[in-house]
């Protein structure tokens, strides 16, 4: 048997409010569902969806998003400006360049380009 991802679920306080920077910053429209569910339908891509859970985050994520962009310092910018956070500077390296972000939730994801 294989399987498909259907979507990537995100845990968090205030789905709502999460999935519109997510939709903003991917360029998805926000959906909000029964049970304080939210997603971001992507076309050609995998759904990202938000749960609401009570607790709050408290360590490291194990998996996080690589945003594939131009311009990693233009990107970081509009997303600071949407209620992210950098974490560190920007860092290139022989497979190019990213900035890791919290978004305004805390959750970890990385814009990247060659």
């Amino acid at each position: 048997m294989r399987g498909h991802v259907r979507q990537i679920v995100v845990d968090c306080h205030e789905p709502r409010r999460l999935v519109r920077f997510w939709a903003h910053l991917l360029g998805g429209e926000a959906e909000d569902r029964d049970r304080g569910w939210s997603h971001v339908a992507l076309s050609g891509s995998t759904r990202l969806a938000f749960q609401p859970v009570p607790e709050t985050k408290a360590v490291k994520n194990r998996l996080h998003l690589d945003i594939a962009v131009e311009d990693v310092e233009v990107a970081a910018r509009e997303a600071v400006g949407l209620g992210a956070r950098r974490l560190g500077e920007v860092v290139t390296d022989d497979q190019g360049s990213f900035q890791a972000m919290l978004d305004p939730e805390g959750n970890e994801f990385c814009f990247v380009s060659p």
